[in-house]
């Protein structure tokens, strides 16, 4: 198949959410004394938030909660976890952590190499993200890769969220892409491997962890220098 556009996820794909979050969650935990109000083991509290999060993400991807809550919640129920009500400090950390985290640069192994190899081979490539716009946006400028997509499409702009049809069909309507001509490279089965398989988009799944795949992608690799065997 000779693909022209490229449609990558971002975060657990290209960017290192977990390495870059639980950086971000670091400071916050040493600004805001978290150990001093009895929460002494950050390890542990990151593991919470870390569940807390995830399980948000799948409600707020299927409709159940709206974007502020999930913002907050998900650190107000891990503080919760150890008996600390605080809504206010909350929602304080809540926004220092979506001004923070978009500051950092980690990257999985071979993502520029990659990158400058799709590129030299003239291939169009964009981003597809359940993210919030700004922090997106901003991620992918001070990690110093924006300049590598054409299109950035999130949940936002294109008001629906993978695994939909309808972000997907935006994607390709923005890009000016042809379905036959693309494929969606993304980690998460749920958002991007589905995503693909609805709208019937050739799909990479990205296999980070080397689980046990439970969805048919077109291409399965472990790491991202493998795209130089497909592309």
């Amino acid at each position: 198949m000779a693909y022209k556009d490229l449609f990558f996820d971002l975060d657990h794909t290209l960017w290192d959410f977990e390495l870059n979050s639980k950086e971000t969650m670091q400071e916050l935990y040493s600004t805001h004394h978290i150990a001093a109000l009895g929460i002494t083991d950050f390890d542990a509290f990151f593991n919470i938030y870390t569940a807390h999060n995830h399980r948000l993400w799948d409600r707020y991807a299927k409709g159940f909660i709206k974007q502020e809550e999930l913002r907050w919640k998900r650190i107000y129920l891990s503080l919760l976890d150890f008996k600390i009500a605080n809504e206010q400090l909350s929602k304080d950390m809540s926004l220092e952590f979506l001004q923070i985290l978009p500051t950092k640069k980690k990257l999985f192994p071979h993502t520029i190499e990659i990158l400058n190899y799709l590129k030299e081979k003239d291939y169009k490539m964009h981003l597809i993200t359940n993210g919030f716009e700004s922090v997106q946006v901003q991620k992918i400028k001070n990690a110093n890769i924006a300049h590598y997509f054409t299109e950035v499409v999130t949940s936002e702009t294109s008001n629906s969220l993978k695994p939909n049809k309808e972000i997907f069909e935006f994607a390709l309507k923005t890009a000016n892409a042809t379905l036959s001509e693309s494929i969606m490279i993304g980690d998460n089965e749920t958002a991007d491997i589905q995503g693909g398989i609805n709208i019937g988009m050739d799909t990479v799944f990205v296999n980070h962890l080397n689980v046990a795949p439970t969805l048919p992608a077109t291409y399965t690799i472990t790491h991202l220098k493998e795209l130089e065997e497909l592309l």
